[in-house]
């Protein structure tokens, strides 16, 4: 789901402006090809600055901040993924009552 990858990417760079796109794959198991493509995608949106800082003569590094626009989308977006986690938490607690019953039933 591509808000979900946007919301772990964000939540990342928040936590960390100076982490790589390396690192972000890393962290989230996920190819690099798929994080460049999901970080170009916030910075269009105006959700993310990527910023060059150089950390050596030869080596360009990125700083990546959220914007207000991009905190803002974020809190939404967290809004959004807290909403469904708890009512798939909710569905495993009524399936999870039901198998209980089921096993006290044939026991």
């Amino acid at each position: 789901m591509e808000e979900e990858a946007h919301l772990k990417v964000m939540r990342l760079l928040k936590a960390n402006p100076r982490i790589s796109q390396r690192q972000l794959a890393k962290e989230l198991d996920v190819s690099l090809g798929k994080i460049n493509y999901c970080v170009k995608a916030l910075v269009e949106k105006g959700w993310v600055k990527a910023r060059n800082f150089r950390t050596n003569k030869n080596k360009l590094a990125y700083a990546y901040i959220l914007t207000p626009k991009g905190l803002e989308q974020k809190a939404r977006l967290t809004g959004k993924f807290l909403n469904r986690k708890q009512k798939e938490f909710e569905l495993l607690r009524n399936e999870i009552q039901l198998l209980s019953e089921e096993i006290e039933d044939n026991a």
